[in-house]
């Protein structure tokens, strides 16, 4: 069964344009979720708005928003307000500029997308955009509108389609000068630096997803594995606290690269061991 579009639209370079559809490239749904149930019944809880003041149960049909300009004071806003302001959508993603990536801080990235073209006699007119986006190197910049929001998204070619990033805007992402003013300035010794620097040439790897396992995931499948078998849940255990030790950084440093284990205490917490270590099948 082929996924169902999120969006669909046209992709636009000049005069250049092809029928698009747009697809979430990422999904949270695979990992366990929890309803609220009633403990005495066992029975699923449904949700009710509730008046704050008056404590009534409030009917959908009188439910609306309002935009809370004081406390506790609210300017109503009607659905029809809104759709007049509505920000026009074209179902167009006009490409505006093309930028280097280096250039594009990761701290917008929002969320990401697959674009492929919907039917055959735009196949090549998005071949054209595609691969023009990959000769150059560079990833193009439109807007689209979702869910009666406008977005800035990035584009980049990948694989035999195009990779669409939805961008934050500037008002959205935090200046780090409020995190970092306290860190100080520390001029680090040469033979410090090249034994930190060898250290990260030992552990070098390729960037590979699939190694990392979602530990906490794996646990709670087994869980609900024993709990379901009527099996009795072992409580975890934290691993034996370390005594503290002062160590010296440099002495740290050339121990880790002479691949001794013994670690500084400082530099990390113990770990809560996971349940089980083998992935569960759903």
């Amino acid at each position: 069964m082929a996924p169902r579009a999120y969006w669909k639209g046209y992709l636009k370079l000049s005069l250049v344009s092809c029928p698009i559809a747009l697809y979430p490239a990422s999904s949270g749904s695979e990992r366990v979720s929890f309803n609220r149930i009633n403990k005495k019944t066992g029975n699923r809880l449904r949700q009710q708005n509730v008046d704050s003041v008056t404590g009534e149960v409030v009917d959908r049909e009188d439910i609306g928003r309002g935009y809370e300009f004081a406390k506790g004071q609210y300017i109503p806003v009607e659905d029809e307000e809104l759709e007049k302001i509505q920000i026009e959508s074209t179902h167009t993603i006009d490409i505006e500029s093309f930028v280097p990536r280096s250039e594009v801080d990761d701290r917008y990235l929002d969320a990401p997308y697959y674009i492929a073209p919907t039917d055959k006699v735009g196949q090549e007119a998005f071949a054209v955009i595609r691969d023009a986006i990959r000769d150059k190197k560079m990833v193009a910049l439109g807007r689209i509108v979702l869910t009666r929001r406008e977005h800035v998204v990035m584009l980049e070619a990948f694989d035999k389609g195009l990779l669409a990033t939805t961008l934050r805007y500037a008002y959205e992402v935090r200046s780090q000068a409020d995190y970092f003013e306290d860190i100080p300035e520390i001029k680090l010794p040469a033979e410090m630096r090249q034994l930190a620097s060898h250290i990260i040439d030992t552990k070098s790897a390729k960037f590979d997803p699939k190694k990392f396992e979602d530990h906490y995931e794996t646990a709670l499948v087994e869980l609900l594995r024993r709990k379901q078998a009527g099996r009795v849940i072992e409580p975890i255990r934290d691993a034996e606290p370390q005594e503290r030790q002062v160590i010296n950084l440099m002495d740290a440093l050339r121990a880790s690269l002479k691949g001794e284990t013994k670690k500084p205490a400082a530099a990390s917490t113990p770990a809560r061991r996971p349940a089980a270590k083998k992935k569960a099948t759903r």
